[in-house]
């Protein structure tokens, strides 16, 4: 029987990669119009090629793409870019279809909901705030409380212990095969793959598969 379920964040509970591409997009368009000269898709390409290597919350890739490009910082062009970005990264951060209701109906089930991210706490509580789902969740484990990435299996130890249930008594939704569901079934617990919002492949089996956020009430009710 399950008594709680955790979630993964970013391509689980919001379409993650498509807000950070067009957040981008609008940053980079933001610096040809301050005066840079770059062509639009090659610097699409270089800024994602430095995301890959500093990681996709390094909060200085901008300045660190400047620096790159131009051999300085300008802060007219910086000012302008994290400007459109936030602007943009406010009108597309938002839930997958579903998942409002989804959440409600698992409230009222009496299940304790929690996030198990690899990004900064406030950057995790920003988003549930920015999408208006903050309320549904009791706790987040985020990298300052282990110091550890998926899927080590310390945060997932870390949330159960805030859940204040035994591991095979929580469900566990994300959807990196080889970071969440290997994470989560190392440390016990049962994991479904968010296949709606899969982008990375891996030979870890999950439990469960859901092709729609919704999926986790039949797979509640199933076990429950």
């Amino acid at each position: 029987m399950f008594k709680a379920v955790l979630f993964d964040l970013d391509n689980t509970l919001t379409d993650f990669m498509h807000m950070k591409e067009q957040s981008c997009n609008a940053a980079i368009r933001a610096m040809i119009d301050a005066g840079l000269n770059l062509n639009e898709k090659r610097a699409m390409k270089e800024l994602f090629m430095q995301l890959k290597e500093s990681g996709m919350e390094d909060p200085k890739i901008f300045q660190k793409f400047l620096k790159k490009k131009t051999g300085k910082i300008d802060y007219r062009v910086l000012s302008n870019a994290i400007t459109a970005y936030r602007r943009a990264q406010l009108g597309l951060l938002c839930p997958y279809p579903k998942t409002i209701n989804t959440l409600i109906k698992l409230k009222e089930k009496g299940l304790k909901l929690g996030i198990v991210s690899d990004a900064p706490k406030i950057k995790a509580w920003l988003r549930l705030s920015e999408m208006n789902i903050v309320e549904f969740f009791d706790f987040v484990v985020a990298l300052e409380d282990t110091g550890k990435l998926k899927p080590h299996r310390l945060p997932f130890e870390a949330a159960a212990k805030k859940a204040g249930f035994k591991a095979q008594e929580i469900l566990f939704v994300g959807d990196n095969p080889g970071r969440d569901i290997k994470g989560a079934k190392n440390a016990g617990m049962r994991a479904a793959l968010a296949k709606y919002g899969q982008i990375i492949k891996g030979n870890v089996k999950a439990d469960f598969e859901l092709n729609d956020i919704s999926d986790i009430l039949k797979v509640i009710e199933k076990e429950n």
